[in-house]
C-alpha cells in the first residue's frame, strides 16, 4: 500500500494507510499511517459499529492536516473492545 501512496501523492493527492501490522509499515515507509492494534479485517473496528468506524475515518483525516514529516505513523491507542466511542 505504500508504494500506492507514495504514487499518489508524487501526483499531488495527499494519502493516509490504516494499518493493522506496523513493523511491515514501518518497512514500506508510506508517507503518512494511522497503525490501530486490531486484530486482522478490522480495519475499521468491529463490524457495525458505526461510531467507531466514524471515529477512525475522522482520525485518518484529520492526520492528513497535521501529519506533516513523511514516514509518520499515528498510534490513537484505540483498544479493541474496550474503548468507548461516544
Amino acid at each position: 500500500m505504500g508504494l500506492l501512496q507514495r504514487a499518489i501523492e508524487a501526483e499531488g493527492i495527499p494519502t493516509i494507510g490504516i494499518t493493522l501490522q506496523k513493523e511491515v509499515t514501518k518497512k514500506v515507509k508510506p508517507p503518512r499511517a494511522l497503525y490501530l492494534h486490531y486484530p486482522f479485517g478490522h480495519p475499521l473496528g468491529e463490524a457495525c459499529a458505526v461510531k467507531q468506524q466514524r471515529t477512525i475515518l475522522l482520525d485518518a483525516l484529520q492526520a492528513l492536516e497535521t501529519m506533516t514529516e513523511p514516514g509518520t505513523i499515528l498510534e490513537p491507542g484505540y483498544l479493541w473492545r474496550r474503548h468507548r466511542f461516544e
